[in-house]
């Protein structure tokens, strides 16, 4: 006993240089140093040949294990084909190429050194640039001595493999937006410095710093600085303005394009007619601080994609059989009839029919089901699926975009228009009146001051409209949002745009999945009745369960840790039913009641998972297998009780019910076995009586209740790889924070109203002035850029502020 835990010990404090796991099956001595596989081995051997092995001074054990890496070597012949590579590459010249790949498995401050000195190992490389926050990296490569093939090849030997799928092809230009928006930034801010130097005499008029001549020549200047201003940046406004009046409707934008129009009108008669200054700096400062805030708005989350199709699930490549012979072709050319091979943990990409193999299909992605469903031949598989265990060949039935995945997909709640879910902000729904309001006392004052003076009518009509622009009022709602947006990506909670935020305000009724949401497969609570193991009998279930890809084998393989395997005979795995081997001529068996023999006493359901073990049919006891519950989630269901409906949807079935009622309450409406469709419909329900409905999900099955409730929250363990059609994606490790990002979206709410008030109190006293024709060109000037400024610093302090309170920011920034 004492040497076998010296063995367990000394197998747990053997690491391997490489990737820094523990060498639990094998242990490979090389160089002086330990691998715990041939892959990360290999790794190092290539960085060593080329003089690259300073990668592992940067940080301790920084490779990624190499024990899945796939040994196929025509798995990347997809990438030898034209189509496909015209359409994954960025730029293409006779000379050189670009490309960008995204790397999940960059993680550290090595994985960044070694990608930067790609061409250190391939001289056709000439250049490589890491995106660290986005896990990309482009590269840039010479054609004649370097393919695309070769380059992923080179990658998945170092051990970065690209993620690439089929939706990678159909790349969508969205940079050109932008780009555009950055360039008409760019004009207004030089356009604007220019402005505010050329005016500098009239904000110090008193001093007399130049003659009448140069003050005439700056004026000058600045019209031709404000033609670009209000020809190029502005005409997005313009649009704006005029489409909203088209549709007989008012938006904010209608105001400040009008304000726009009056700066630069009333302006070119002060000049040219008056022989006055204008107000060119102020409508330059205006345009500036909105396309600053709308830009600031846009990048907060221009990184991450929320409406996805099934092409960002699917490889983009597929092995057909042609003639015995395994051809790797590109999925987009697989045609019903072909003959496909799907191996282990491969997905399904068409609805096909079993030719042979055993077959175990993992339908989790799709149903939300952990058990694998066996499959005999002749029978279909649905698209979506993923096989657990050997190869299987199938013949193909229908195309990938017409299987019974892509159907969800093309429920109508995916395609409904955004204009039926979204809220309008609340900007927009008081610009009207606003607008309305302001013309009304500019009409008034004009008719006021026609009958004593006609000119000071004009210069109160058009002080009103000029210093009543609504600047402050605009940039309130962008700026509070925006910030708001980014706290919560500093929390990994990733919004699809800024009208999410005034949604979740609203929430009053919360829905969550429960596989995957709720619980996690790593908080599984496992526990064995009866009796004490033995050393030896664990030895002999450690051995039984690696050989098998069910989720409740991993499940117990995890519970029993890193423990010495015991070399059994004759493993074989039924599938659907458990695993059998022989061990010292005695036969174990491990599985389901029926399999082993087992005889439960009475007729009362035990909840949870049973794994039952038996050796020559004696039963000597059974692993319960319950779900648990991710971080805090008893809490956060509790906090959310609060004045809100919490509902519990799940596809499994109902073995668990009591458990779950103990754990949520009996406030929580629990519904089991529900399809996909089930949880689509349910929620309808719950928003046909008045419900503004958030749902939690993480699966394809949720996809559909994700994207039909008011606000659809996809939980998922990489923010990079999974997010089905929803407003938001969240990180599994912060779920817990749920309620405070509600209560914090209605904090949010109140600062825009807040700033709201601060910026009609501005208008209010500058319609006082305006109004009586006592505001100066130097006047407005200042005014106008400062109310700008204290509502960006009172939204930017306030949403800092009250992130610090509700523990979302560590410190106030």
């Amino acid at each position: 006993m004492e040497k076998a835990n010296q063995l367990i010990d000394q197998k747990i404090e053997t690491t391997c240089f490489h990737c820094g796991e523990c060498c639990v099956e094998q242990t490979l001595h090389h160089d002086g140093k330990v691998f715990c596989c041939n892959g990360c081995q290999l790794v190092y051997d290539v960085l060593e040949e080329n003089d690259l092995c300073d990668y592992y001074e940067i940080a301790p054990n920084p490779g990624n294990n190499q024990k899945k890496s796939s040994e196929r070597k025509n798995r990347f012949d997809y990438l030898a084909d034209p189509e496909v590579t015209s359409k994954l590459l960025d730029f293409q010249d006779p000379e050189e190429s670009h490309v960008t790949f995204y790397i999940p498995l960059i993680h550290c401050a090595s994985c960044i050194w070694l990608l930067e000195n790609l061409h250190q190992l391939d001289q056709a490389i000439t250049s490589s640039r890491v995106n660290f926050l986005q896990k990309k990296v482009q590269i840039k490569f010479k054609n004649k001595s370097l393919d695309l093939k070769g380059l992923v090849t080179l990658l998945a030997k170092i051990g970065y493999e690209p993620a690439i799928n089929l939706s990678d092809v159909d790349k969508r230009k969205i940079l050109s937006t932008d780009r555009k928006l950055i360039y008409k930034l760019a004009v207004a801010g030089f356009c604007f410095g220019n402005m505010m130097f050329f005016s500098l005499p009239e904000y110090f008029s008193e001093a007399e710093l130049l003659g009448e001549g140069f003050r005439k020549l700056f004026n000058y200047l600045n019209v031709l600085l404000a033609l670009p201003v209000f020809f190029y940046s502005a005409t997005d406004y313009y649009r704006s303005a005029w489409l909203a009046i088209k549709s007989k409707a008012v938006n904010m934008d209608v105001p400040i394009a009008l304000g726009i129009i009056t700066l630069f009108s009333y302006s070119m008669f002060e000049i040219f007619v008056s022989g006055q200054e204008g107000y060119l700096d102020s409508m330059g400062g205006l345009l500036f601080f909105l396309l600053l805030g709308k830009l600031y708005q846009k990048k907060t989350y221009e990184t991450l994609s929320f409406s996805r199709d099934y092409t960002s699930y699917f490889p983009i490549a597929v092995t057909k059989m042609v003639r015995d012979r395994e051809e790797v072709i590109p999925l987009t050319k697989l045609q019903v009839g072909e003959i496909i091979k799907v191996r282990n943990e491969e997905l399904i990409p068409a609805d096909s029919v079993l030719l042979e193999g055993q077959a175990r299909i993992d339908y989790s992605f799709v149903t939300g089901e952990e058990v694998p469903v066996p499959k005999t031949k002749g029978e279909l598989i649905f698209a979506g699926g993923r096989q657990k265990g050997q190869p299987i060949t199938l013949v193909v039935q229908k195309p990938p975009s017409q299987g019974y995945l892509t159907d969800l997909w093309n429920n109508t709640a995916f395609v409904k228009a955004d204009k039926e879910t979204s809220l309008a902000s609340l900007a927009d729904q008081i610009s009207g009146k606003f607008t309305f309001t302001v013309l009304f006392i500019a009409f008034a004052a004009l008719v006021y001051w026609s009958f004593q003076d006609f000119s000071m009518g004009i210069k109160a009509f058009t002080a009103v409209l000029i210093i009543t622009c609504p600047c402050a009022l605009a940039m309130s709602t962008p700026f509070t949002l925006g910030n708001t947006l980014r706290i919560f990506g500093q929390s990994k909670f990733y919004l699809k745009n800024a009208h999410v935020v005034e949604k979740m305000a609203k929430v009053d009724t919360v829905v969550f999945d429960k596989t995957g949401t709720l619980t996690a497969p790593s908080q599984a609570h496992i526990t064995f009745r009866g009796g004490s193991l033995s050393t030896e009998t664990t030895s002999i279930l450690k051995g039984m369960v690696q050989h098998s890809v069910h989720p409740l084998s991993y499940r117990i393989n995890g519970w029993l840790g890193n423990i010495p395997v015991a070399f059994l005979e004759g493993v074989e795995e039924v599938p659907g039913k458990g695993i059998k081997a022989i061990y010292k001529s005695q036969l174990f068996l491990l599985g389901s009641a029926s399999f082993t023999g087992a005889k439960i006493k009475g007729d009362a359901q035990i909840p949870g998972n049973q794994v039952f073990f038996s050796v020559e049919g004696i039963l000597m006891g059974y692993f319960q297998i319950e779900s648990g519950l991710r971080k805090g989630m008893d809490q956060v269901v509790c906090q959310l009780i609060n004045g809100r409906q919490v509902h519990l949807l799940s596809g499994d079935n109902d073995l668990e019910r009591e458990q779950f009622e103990d754990l949520l309450g009996p406030e929580v409406t629990l519904k089991f076995n529900q399809s996909p469709q089930d949880k689509l419909d349910y929620i309808q329900r719950l928003k046909a009586h008045g419900g503004n409905v958030l749902m939690v999900g993480d699966g394809l099955n949720d996809a559909g209740a994700l994207k039909v409730s008011q606000v659809g929250i996809a939980v998922t363990e990489n923010i990079s790889h999974f997010s089905p059609s929803s407003d938001a994606i969240l990180d599994a490790e912060k779920l817990y924070q749920l309620p405070q990002y509600l209560r914090f979206s209605q904090t949010s709410r109140k600062i825009i109203q807040a700033s709201f008030a601060l910026s009609f109190t501005y208008n209010a006293i500058g319609i006082f002035f305006a109004v009586q024709g006592l505001v100066s060109p130097v006047l407005c000037a200042i005014l106008m850029p400062l109310s700008s400024i204290s509502v960006v610093l009172f939204t930017t302090l306030g949403t800092n502020y009250f992130a610090y309170k509700k523990g979302l920011k560590e410190k106030i920034c």
